[in-house]
This record gives C-alpha cells, sequence and structure tokens, in this order.
C-alpha cells in the first residue's frame, strides 16, 4: 500500500512536530485538532521554528514552503479521516478519550487506513478492538522534540499485521528518523525502559546521599559518554512527564520498583518540573 495522505491527531508539543516532520517528508498532511486556538498556535511555532532552520541554514526556503503547503489543518475528525492513508494519533495520554478516537477512525477512515498511535505509555492493543481493524493498529511512538529526534519506536500487538509494521516502518524511513520495531507490547517499549533504569540508579544514589546530583551527572557525561547526565535529561523532558510514565508503568506492572521516586513527587508536588517550569533539580531563572 503506498501512502500518501497523513492525518496527524492532536496539536500539541508533539502532534505539531509529527505533522510537520510528514509534511517536510512530502507527504500530504492534516493536524487535526477539536481546538482552533490550539491549531493556529501549532501553525504559529511551526513557521517561527521553520524560519530559524532557514536563517541557519538546516532547510531550504523552498523545502519549508511547500512542506507548510502539503500541511492542513482541521477541527473535523471524521472528515479529516475520511481520505487518510495513514492516521498518528497524538493526543492526550487518556484511555477513554484514545478509544473513542479510534472508534471515529474505524468508522469514518478508508478501510485499507492504518491507525497509530504515538502513546509512549499505551500499548496498542488497548484501542485496538475499538478500531474494529485491531491488525492494522501499532504504536508509532516518536521522541520530543520530534523534529528532531531520530528514533521511532514501532510496537506491534498481537494482532497487527507484518503489512502494517512494513508500511509504517518505511514512512518513518521517509521521515529521515530510524524506526527500531518493539516485538511485543512491554510497558515502555524500549527507550523509556532503559531511560527509567538509569533515572532510577541516579535518583537513588542522589537520595542515600552517595553523591550530589552534579556530579551524577558529570560521571554520566564523562565516563558514560551521555550528551546530558540523568538529571538534566530529566528537567528537559519534564519531571511531571516522568512522573506520568513511572505512574503509568507501575499501573501496568504493579511493581512497587515502578511506583515514581519519591524525589520527583517532592518536586512535582512543588511546582518545580523541570525547564519548563523554571527551576527542577538545576534553577533556570
Amino acid at each position: 500500500m503506498k501512502i500518501e495522505r497523513i492525518l496527524v491527531i492532536g496539536a500539541g508539543t508533539m502532534g505539531r512536530q509529527i505533522a510537520m516532520s510528514c509534511a517536510l517528508g512530502g507527504y500530504s498532511t492534516i493536524l487535526q485538532d477539536i481546538s482552533d486556538d490550539a491549531l493556529t498556535a501549532a501553525r504559529n511555532q511551526l513557521e517561527s521554528w521553520a524560519a530559524s532552520r532557514i536563517a541557519k541554514g538546516k532547510l531550504e526556503s523552498a523545502d519549508v514552503d511547500a512542506a507548510l503547503t502539503r500541511l492542513s489543518q482541521s477541527t473535523d475528525l471524521v472528515d479529516s479521516a475520511s481520505s487518510a492513508d495513514l492516521v498518528i494519533e497524538a493526543a492526550v495520554e487518556r484511555l477513554d478519550i484514545k478509544e473513542q478516537i479510534f472508534a471515529t477512525l474505524g468508522e469514518h477512515a478508508p478501510d485499507h487506513a492504518i491507525l497509530a498511535t504515538n502513546s509512549s505509555t499505551l500499548p496498542s492493543s488497548r484501542v485496538a478492538e475499538a478500531s474494529g481493524r485491531p491488525e492494522q493498529v501499532c504504536n508509532m511512538h516518536f521522541f520530543n522534540p520530534a523534529l528532531v529526534m531520530k528514533c521511532v519506536e514501532v510496537v506491534r500487538n498481537e494482532q497487527t499485521s507484518d503489512e502494517t509494521i512494513k508500511a509504517v516502518t518505511e514512512v518513518a524511513t521517509q521521515l529521515g528518523k530510524q524506526p527500531v520495531l518493539v516485538n511485543k507490547e512491554i510497558p515502555g517499549f524500549i527507550a523509556n525502559r532503559m531511560m527509567g533504569a538509569i533515572n532510577a540508579e541516579a535518583l537513588n544514589l542522589a537520595h542515600a546521599g552517595i553523591a550530589s546530583i552534579e556530579d551524577i551527572d558529570t560521571t554520566a557525561k564523562t565516563a558514560l559518554g551521555h550528551p546530558m547526565g540523568p538529571f538534566e535529561l530529566m528537567d528537559m523532558v519534564g519531571l511531571d512527564v516522568i512522573d506520568f510514565i513511572a505512574q503509568a508503568t507501575f499501573a501496568e506492572t504493579g511493581e512497587e520498583s515502578d511506583k515514581p521516586h519519591p524525589l520527583i513527587t517532592q518536586k512535582v508536588q512543588a511546582g518545580h518540573l523541570g525547564r519548563k517550569s523554571g527551576e527542577g533539580f538545576y534553577s533556570y531563572s
């Protein structure tokens, strides 16, 4: 199946960047959201980002203009879905909302359309049955910032067809990404599980007074070759996001070790969410 038209649902940080990635990759793309304000903010932010990339010589003006022409917006999910070959859902991380979206997609998207969720915490099997076409459903998990990060986790559920995986992998490659295949659903997939293990050990070391946050980050960078230390990375991702991922993982596994770490809980309760709030493990004022 040749994919030509992509629908991205959700104009938040991830959705808007995924949509722009698709448009830059040559696909006719619709960014859909229930909010006109969210769509306007998305368009403004993407145009500003594109202008900065042109100014730095990272993108050609003609390529940006062509991509922005290919990128349209809509608040009408049913109409947007009616012509899509691939749908990438990047809505809020709530199962009930995702189930409603996938039920709508199953009814109104073309029979051949592939339905993917960008969720990093909810496996596609949780929404596959609502779509009525579970063999055409999978996770297509981009990383923030999606316009920069190369990795895309393609996660199959037990009913996902090989044809679906092949098509989604080819799209990710066309976007200039590096797709990795996760053959079985597991909480956190690959990246979040590895990041979680590193973060947990870093948090335990700091909590026990073994070393300072600064020295733990320095060790990760100078001994392990990491571009950022674990505390710097958690601040960048957002401590509320780290907390949410841990809660979702614990809900799936029931393992005590998967609960949010006390240091994360303390920061979130204090409103210290990292870079976005001006303070996390470090101060950004």
